[in-house]
């Protein structure tokens, strides 16, 4: 990968400031909650490594943008550096090996499969700190922490309210994003287990792989309703909810079947508001960018990583009728 071509103009600099000390404090932007130490290393640069292959990913990217708005008062450059629309782990080891290279101070980044943690344990070895986001791998890296949902936790939440929404009884279609992503898995995992567990009338469609694609999830519901006409509920454990949506509302399913998923971004909350979508369950995308890209900066400056190696974040389910917590 040719990190200089990837990385977008969502930069942010100061090199007035080298080395200063007293330097003012930027306010924190609504959805942040670090706080930046003051430098006093000198300049620094930061990549920050995501992906774009669903509308998840826009928040990602402003909270990245505003920790580069924030942190350049304290001279520090972060680099968004777009690892393409396809979630693999080549992109992610390309990206953390092009900014080890590129002599990046700090990394960010979204490693989601098995495979990733050996360029994380590299740039670990290299003097290269790596704080992981949004999800990881299953095998332990040299990372400084990792700040995400716990997914089979959200899983189970969503679980819950599939099994209470359905009364015990149905048949729900399941979409996953990726069939070799972790995080996936364990959603898929949580959810499933739980109705197994508490309502053995449930009974379980798939599960089918959509790549995060809302218009693959768009024909999955296709395949799904033709094939079982008495389809309750749809659950999509990634990207593209709202393509499985569209396919409710246009097969004039609405009030009869619908969708569960992640993520309060604009598409899926249009299909909440006019009920193709049942739940939404939300990950602080921005802040997660946020606050691990200012929490990276300050393990620099300070030489200190974070206390907690597992930094969680807890997912608040929204319905129609409003946030169920």
């Amino acid at each position: 990968m040719n990190l200089t071509r990837r990385i977008l103009i969502i930069t942010a600099t100061a090199g007035l400031l080298a080395g200063t000390s007293g330097l003012k404090a930027a306010e924190l932007p609504k959805g942040g909650t670090v706080e930046a130490v003051t430098n006093a290393k000198g300049p620094l640069k930061i990549a920050f490594l995501s992906f774009q292959n669903n509308p998840f990913w826009v928040p990602v990217t402003e909270g990245a943008k505003a920790a580069a708005d924030y942190l350049k008062a304290q001279n520090v450059k972060v680099d968004y550096v777009d690892l393409g629309d396809s979630l693999n782990a080549e992109a992610v080891i390309a990206g953390i090996e092009g900014a080890v290279a590129q002599k990046y101070d700090g990394i960010v980044t979204v490693p989601i499969f098995d495979g990733t943690e050996r360029a994380i344990n590299e740039a670990a070895d290299a003097g290269v700190p790596v704080f992981n986001i949004i999800a990881e791998g299953s095998v332990p890296s040299k990372r400084i922490a990792f700040m995400g949902q716990d997914a089979i936790a959200a899983g189970q939440q969503l679980g819950a309210f599939m099994v209470k929404k359905l009364g015990g009884k149905g048949k729900i279609g399941v979409i996953t994003g990726y069939f070799g992503a972790v995080q996936h898995n364990n959603r898929m995992k949580g959810a499933i287990d739980y109705i197994k567990a508490n309502a053995p009338g449930i009974t379980i469609v798939g599960p089918f792989e959509n790549q995060d694609k809302a218009e693959v999830a768009y024909s999955l519901v296709q395949d799904m309703v033709t094939a079982n006409p008495d389809l309750s509920l749809v659950y999509v454990t990634a990207g593209g909810p709202f393509g499985a949506a569209k396919a409710i509302k246009d097969l004039g399913l609405v009030g009869k079947v619908g969708v569960v998923g992640f993520d309060h971004t604009p598409d899926n909350m249009a299909y909440l508001k006019t009920g193709e979508m049942y739940a939404l369950i939300d990950q602080a995308p921005f802040q997660q960018a946020f606050d691990s890209t200012v929490t990276l900066y300050n393990t620099l400056v300070t030489g200190k990583p974070p206390a907690e190696k597992i930094i969680a974040v807890k997912g608040h389910i929204i319905t129609p009728a409003g946030p169920l917590d």
